[in-house]
Formats: C-alpha cells, sequence, structure tokens
C-alpha cells in the first residue's frame, strides 16, 4: 500500500522525548510510522515500543515498516483518548502529533481533502457512526453554522450553512466545495487560502471530536508516565494549540482552588513542568520540503510527581 508520509518536526521530538534506551515510549498517533520508526532506532532490545492508532491502513502500513526493528514492538488499534485504559503499565515517553496525517489528506476516497472528489466521510476511524455526510445533511442549519464558526474560524459560516441546507442533499466532497465557493462572496475568495479550507477543517474536528478529546486525553496521558517521562504534543492549528497550552498550564500550576479562594488550601502538587515555554517551529529548510509542516507547533511537558 502506498502510504506516504513525511515526520513533522522529526529531530525535534526525539530530542524532546529524551529516549532512553531500555525505557518504554509510545506514539499514540501511529500515522506512518515515521517518528515510531525513529524512536525504535534509540532503543535496545530491552525497551519498548507502543503505537496506537484508530486508522486500519495505519496499522497495517506501521506493523510492515516496525518489522525489523530492535525493540518489543505492540500496536494497539484504539483512539488516544482512550490511553490510560490501552495501556497497562507506566511509559517513560508519549508522542501525539494531532490532526489529519498526510495518508488520510492524500487518499481520496476517505474525503478528507477539499482538492479530491469523493464521498463525504472524514472519519479517522473506519468504524465510527458519524461522517461528514452526517453533519452536512443532518445537522440543523445553527448547529452548523457554530461548527463551522467555532471550529474553522470562517467568518462567513452563517452564510455557508444556510447555502448548505437550501442545497441538501450533497453526497460528495465537490458538491459541498461547489456550495461554499458560491457562499462566499468573489472577492473574499481572492483571498489568503482555499475557500473550502476552514469549513472542512471544522467538519473534520466534528466528525471526529478532535478538539474535545484533547485535554482529558493529556491528563490521561500523564497518568501514564513515570516520573520523569515526557509527553510531547504536535498542533497543527491554534484552536489545538491553545488547548494543549492552556492544560500544560494546569497540569503545572500546584493550587486548584476556586479563584475566589484568597490563600491556598488545597494542598495540591504540581503534576509536570512545561519544558517548552514557547513551542517548538519547524525550520524554514523543513517547510521548504515539507509544505505540511508549516503551521506544526511541539510543545512538550515532563512529569515531576
Amino acid at each position: 500500500m502506498e502510504f506516504e508520509h513525511v515526520s513533522v518536526l522529526l529531530n525535534e521530538c526525539i530530542n524532546g522525548l529524551n529516549i532512553m534506551p531500555n525505557g518504554i515510549y509510545v506514539d499514540a498517533t501511529l500515522g506512518g510510522a515515521g517518528h515510531a520508526f525513529s524512536i525504535c532506532s534509540h532503543l535496545s532490545k530491552e525497551g519498548q515500543f507502543v503505537g496506537i492508532d484508530q486508522d486500519d491502513n495505519a496499522i497495517m502500513v506501521s506493523k510492515q515498516r516496525l518489522a525489523g526493528v530492535v525493540p518489543k514492538v505492540t500496536i494497539i488499534k484504539s483512539n488516544f483518548e482512550y490511553i490510560e485504559s490501552v495501556l497497562d503499565m507506566e511509559v517513560d515517553g508519549i508522542l501525539m502529533d494531532l490532526g489529519v496525517s498526510s495518508h488520510q489528506l492524500d487518499e481520496a476516497s476517505r474525503g478528507f481533502s477539499y482538492m479530491h472528489d469523493a464521498t463525504l466521510d472524514m472519519r479517522m476511524n473506519q468504524d465510527s457512526d458519524l461522517s461528514a455526510y452526517d453533519v452536512v445533511n443532518g445537522y440543523e442549519e445553527d448547529k452548523l453554522a457554530l461548527i463551522i464558526k467555532s471550529y474553522g474560524e470562517e467568518k462567513w459560516a452563517k452564510r455557508i450553512a444556510k447555502f448548505i441546507v437550501d442545497r441538501r442533499p450533497l453526497n460528495t466532497t465537490y458538491e459541498l466545495v461547489e456550495v461554499i465557493k458560491n457562499a462566499i462572496p468573489q472577492s473574499a475568495r481572492r483571498e489568503g487560502s482555499h475557500p473550502a479550507k476552514r469549513t472542512f477543517q471544522a467538519i473534520r474536528i466534528e466528525v471526529n471530536r478532535e478538539l474535545d478529546i484533547i485535554a482529558p486525553t493529556i491528563k490521561a496521558a500523564v497518568n501514564r508516565l513515570n516520573v520523569g517521562g515526557r509527553l510531547c504534543i504536535i498542533t497543527f492549528h491554534s484552536l489545538e494549540d491553545r488547548i494543549v497550552k492552556h492544560t500544560f498550564r494546569e497540569l503545572e500550576s500546584p493550587c486548584i482552588c476556586p479563584p475566589i479562594v484568597p490563600i491556598c488550601s488545597c494542598g495540591n502538587v504540581a503534576s509536570v513542568k512545561v519544558v517548552t515555554r514557547k513551542p517548538i517551529l519547524p525550520t524554514d529548510k523543513e517547510i521548504e520540503t515539507n509544505p505540511r509542516a508549516r503551521s506544526a507547533k511541539l510543545r512538550i511537558i515532563e512529569k515531576i510527581a
């Protein structure tokens, strides 16, 4: 199977994980196994690697690509939001690469991309019940507008939602693109990125509950880290990065008292320290060779208690 994948911020992730050769490391968004292969190359035969992904194609390809590595490899089909129950041990490092993978974008039949004509799908887990077709054709206009505005940060959200509802049913990505283009005034379409980019992002996030699960997943991952273990998270848009940044700050703060309490009395102890006060960004060289890395940001925390 063709599964083109260029790992984003690869060296930065490996350095951030601070890998011990005999440690246990997890890639909770396995994808094409690019990060995974590099992690495994830093492990000895006493080390262990666990890969988690909900995409059947990613799992199949990763098993092939990791077949000859030195450490023990375990690959699990699951969503990373279940990481605490999926892992039955404490580990020394966890990597999460949020958002849609390059392969999912490039595989036309999955319906993630506005550049390929396909049925409206966008499910990362192909066993999920909710698809893009259900969102586009089943949601009420107000709810659809709210999703496009909130998850896509699209200023034409209300107009796009109205045009979608008036044109329903929509079956394919190109039909949806056409409606979006018609909804956005021509003068606005001349500016910036593809006119359908924000709406497609919003629908994909809704289908896969991408933002809802980030904060609880981070907390669950920290619960599975050994003291000294690190969690590295790559984000690709501001909505993801904002949640990661705020959750890291919350975990680093020792006080959980209500804001109205003038003096801390909770006795809580901070569980992590933030390693990256500002996110690590791709170099100009990486962006030149892999344009999809342009918006990537890497944030890292280390468990201290």
